[in-house]
């Protein structure tokens, strides 16, 4: 039986990108993957400029698109608020080759891949063993990042404690009229769903159009019904090939640690994406980059690394999350107090969000004192 350092399930962006960090410190490192690369992932494509940045070699080789302002509007308002940057706010990716990319990047370091098997048990101990679906194989660290539903988690006795959000996402070709039309920006539209929003983000010659339900509610939403009410909103009556993809995107951080026995989570594993705008890739690639840092500066002990990494955590991302979560609830359940407020100070609110996109700036620590303090700045200069 073959025996690692450290075992990754999962090739999407926060395990691709913790394997490669492993690597290239010079772990023995195997990434185990399921399907055979590169393939389809339900996902908007949208990569968030400190994502992007988060990643230490050039991806722009699957980048299909680079926007440098976002458009915003809301239920009932024809003009939007829009941000611009200098640099790409969000890049349009499709997940297939940019996850492949990060995975060949990983690669170049010597890490094992090991495509179309199936993580089946773990059993844990000084080494984990793992029974995939046509062998074992030891390691002494399993890093969990096998999304949303994370199977691992649950082999590893982690009960659902995340808050789990349905979106459906369209892979469309238009006419050529709009796409001419509807490919020079990216569009959100909140509210047109209840509770979320939805998007038009433009690929290379299609279109991505998706909407999403992002906080908890009391009565059944029906997201095709918005999908095709959206349709109208965008001014497209004719669809020329349209391919559907559900998904599920979990919008808040385990309640109850992300470490147990030899088993890390990071990722939608552990339920990292941002509560305000369900964005997950950005915090995917940094929460790789975490827990592939607290293995490394543990001398591979396990005891150690877990206190590492949830400390890692605990000073950078989860504090961000929870102000996130705050956010949310303001943004997407009282709306008529978020419409007043972005009345007010709707284009100043949009800067901040463009500079949490850009890594300019994060959610505060404090959420009513920074609420204050912005207040005073926007009133009084």
């Amino acid at each position: 039986m073959e025996r690692f350092d450290v075992a990754v399930i999962g090739s999407g962006p926060s395990g691709a990108s913790a394997a490669f960090h492993l690597a290239k410190k010079g772990l023995k490192t195997v990434l185990i993957e399921k399907e055979f690369l590169p393939r389809y992932k339900t996902c908007g494509g949208g990569l968030v400029y400190r994502g992007r940045t988060g990643l230490s070699f050039d991806v722009s080789s699957v980048i299909d698109r680079e926007f440098y302002s976002i458009d915003i509007f809301f239920k009932g308002t024809n003009a939007p608020i829009n941000t611009q940057k200098s640099k790409p706010i969000i890049s349009m990716i499709m997940r297939d080759s940019f996850d492949h990319l990060i995975v060949q990047e990983a690669q170049k370091y010597g890490v094992t891949l090991l495509q179309g098997q199936k993580a089946e048990s773990i059993s844990m101990g000084e080494y984990a063993v793992i029974n995939t679906s046509q062998q074992a194989l030891e390691a002494r660290f399993v890093i969990a990042a096998d999304g949303a539903l994370s199977p691992v988690a649950k082999m590893a006795g982690w009960p659902e404690t995340r808050l789990m959000c349905p979106a459906l996402e369209y892979e469309i070709k238009v006419s050529d009229a709009d796409f001419a039309r509807l490919s020079t920006a990216v569009r959100f539209d909140i509210d047109a769903t209840p509770y979320g929003y939805a998007w038009c983000f433009p690929k290379k010659d299609h279109l991505s159009v998706g909407v999403g339900c992002f906080m908890k509610n009391d009565f059944k939403i029906s997201l095709k019904a918005s999908y095709q009410d959206y349709l109208k909103t965008l001014g497209i009556h004719e669809v020329l090939e349209e391919q559907a993809h559900g998904f599920i995107i979990p919008i808040n951080a385990r309640k109850d640690g992300f470490v147990k026995g030899n088993v890390f989570l990071i990722g939608d594993a552990a339920g990292f994406a941002d509560p305000v705008t369900a964005e997950g890739i950005s915090n995917a690639i940094f929460s790789g980059c975490l827990v592939a840092e607290a293995i490394i500066e543990s001398d591979m002990n396990l005891n150690r690394a877990a206190q590492l990494y949830q400390s890692k955590l605990a000073e950078s991302l989860l504090p961000q999350l929870q102000t996130a979560g705050k956010l949310a609830k303001i943004f997407y359940k009282y709306k008529t107090f978020r419409d007043i407020f972005l009345k007010l100070f709707g284009n100043k609110i949009s800067d901040i969000m463009a500079d949490v996109f850009m890594g300019e700036r994060s959610y505060p620590k404090d959420l009513k004192a920074s609420i204050f303090r912005n207040l005073k700045k926007i009133i009084f200069n």
